[in-house]
């Protein structure tokens, strides 16, 4: 069978049975998809043979590039044992060796590892746990969240219900339960209207205000620290995250960091947490954690928390969740082998000269015409797209002005995507410095071909 064959073969049986995430399916079926059979390094190549840099880590995911030697030997060799088991009333080593692992790496303090299998459930869980906390310790009023506008933390019902992403979450505002709302540190589009480093974090006050009022039924503060990813890739300033600590001790809530999309590297250190060295109560991790090879979350919290669920069986302290998947040998092997990674190769150190590059060859996008603001923390990067720089004024919707510059780019072999009118960067951590100068050169090109300036 000849390859145009297998490809519309492939495309047919896509687009009659598939339906894709977060994906408008009446654009997709008019299109022609990207189809990828293979990934080595930092590169995908499609069924034409066509290789394109991965600029985005297969969301957010990719660490140390495809097709990484010691992973994959790692589940070859844990295949060879067993695939799965369960957690509910058994273990295995794998499991019990990756979490004193996570514990050694996490901020200090933390020291109880909960598996689970996607960003939604690390969130899920944190949650619940917050909350039966509080139950357990007789403060039954406390049972309700407070998140950031701006804010994601995954698709399921209660983290959705923490959101704070109107076009993603409104409809579904019917199903989900009541959260307090503290404003987002977008510091190029405040929506307090106040001006950065004059305005002496006026969102911090916004949040006291509302914890002063409503402390005695919060349990939790849930925060993607220093980056809100999909909102948009947007960097809070520095002592933000450290003024939400000291809040929550103030008003005696806990704090629950989402570090799925910031944690294992992508903003420079191992954990955004450590930007302002603070220890939350409840961690959230996932994407990274196995490398981008296998579906593995964990929800890691301190010993403190742990103990007030012991009991006797009789008394129902229980926590009772879990997944068939928890603790899954082949995703905690390809965990362990990535960590193993960053010590062997030095990652965090090393990547600190290819952050400055980055830093550096992104410096002339903000004379760029149509670019209004770029922002960027380590290897996370958002470039946020605007009809007229002055007024911050957005391109119609319609006009799709970020997909058609990121389609632009695919076209010159660089994977990108967008967020509303912002393109998102975030390549793997082992992308060499030419790769990296090349997919910065190409996303440039794409800006300016797209939206029209100066040439690159």
């Amino acid at each position: 069978m000849g390859m145009r064959n297998q490809i519309r073969i492939i495309e047919g049986l896509d687009k009659k049975h598939l339906w894709h995430p977060f994906t408008q399916m009446r654009d997709w079926e008019a299109e022609d998809p990207l189809i990828i059979t293979e990934g080595r390094g930092s590169f995908l190549k499609d069924m034409y043979g066509k290789w394109y840099i991965d600029g985005v880590s297969s969301l957010w995911v990719t660490v140390h590039g495809h097709g990484k030697k010691e992973i994959d030997d790692a589940i070859k060799q844990q295949i060879d044992n067993i695939s799965h088991s369960t957690l509910l009333g058994l273990t295995h080593p794998p499991a019990a060796a990756l979490a004193e692992m996570l514990i050694n790496i996490c901020p200090k303090g933390l020291a109880r590892v909960f598996y689970s299998d996607s960003g939604s459930t690390a969130v899920e869980i944190g949650l619940k746990m917050a909350y039966q906390y509080w139950q357990l310790k007789g403060m039954k009023n406390k049972k309700r969240f407070l998140s950031l506008n701006n804010a994601y933390h995954g698709d399921t019902i209660g983290a959705v219900s923490v959101g704070g992403i109107d076009i993603f979450h409104d409809i579904f505002s019917p199903l989900l339960f009541k959260s307090y709302r503290a404003p987002s540190p977008h510091c190029y589009r405040c929506e307090l209207g106040a001006q950065y480093q004059t305005c002496n974090m006026l969102c911090l006050e916004k949040m006291e205000a509302l914890l002063k009022r409503h402390h005695e039924d919060i349990a939790a503060i849930i925060i993607e620290p220093v980056v809100q990813g999909a909102g948009g890739i947007l960097v809070s300033p520095p002592g933000y995250l450290e003024g939400v600590k000291r809040l929550s001790r103030k008003y005696r809530v806990l704090i629950i960091a989402d570090e799925v999309a910031t944690g294992f590297g992508r903003t420079g250190k191992m954990f955004a947490c450590e930007h302002e060295n603070i220890t939350p109560d409840i961690l959230c991790l996932a994407k990274g954690m196995t490398g981008g090879y296998l579906p593995l979350a964990a929800t890691i919290t301190t010993e403190k928390i742990y103990r007030q669920f012991l009991g006797k069986y009789k008394d129902f302290k229980t926590f009772f969740h879990g997944h068939t998947y928890t603790g899954n040998q082949l995703a905690c092997s390809a965990a362990i082998a990535s960590l193993n990674i960053f010590n062997k190769e030095k990652t965090i150190r090393k990547m600190q000269k290819k952050i400055a590059i980055l830093k550096e060859a992104l410096a002339p996008f903000t004379e760029f015409p149509h670019v209004g603001d770029v922002r960027q923390k380590g290897f996370m990067v958002g470039i946020e797209l605007v009809r007229d720089k002055k007024t911050k004024a957005p391109f119609p919707i319609e006009k799709r002005t970020a997909w058609q510059v990121c389609q632009r780019a695919r076209e010159k072999g660089l994977i990108i995507r967008p967020l509303g009118d912002v393109i998102v960067i975030m390549p793997p951590l082992s992308i060499s410095m030419q790769e990296l100068k090349s997919l910065i050169h190409i996303t440039a090109e794409s800006i300016c071909e797209i939206t029209g300036g100066k040439n690159v």
